[in-house]
């Protein structure tokens, strides 16, 4: 991975810790299609190209799915963005691998 990649995942981040918030954060993402995404998941090969619009709107409605269905809290606060109206940057934690508190 780039450095520039690296030094953004290890920046800033603020949490997204209710429902309305993500929901917010996912129209912000909808609103501004121009903006070009990659889609990475830890683990796997990092994409050489920026996701379509399409496959934008697909993963979006995917991950809120599973991210409600998974982790049934009455807060979210696992989705993190490195600005809550600008985003550049989203992390986006797997609800079933949180740990034990």
């Amino acid at each position: 991975m780039t450095e520039n990649f690296l030094n953004q995942f290890k920046g800033s981040f603020y949490g997204v810790l209710r429902w309305p918030q993500l929901d917010s954060l996912w129209e912000i993402l909808r609103q501004n299609q121009d903006q070009r995404w990659f889609i990475y998941h830890v683990g796997e090969t990092p994409p050489a190209e920026p996701a379509s619009r399409e496959k934008i709107e697909q993963f979006l409605k995917e991950i809120d799915a599973l991210l409600r269905a998974e982790h049934q809290e009455d807060y979210c606060g696992i989705v993190y963005a490195d600005d809550l109206e600008h985003p550049t940057f989203i992390k986006i934690f797997d609800p079933n691998n949180l740990g034990v508190s």
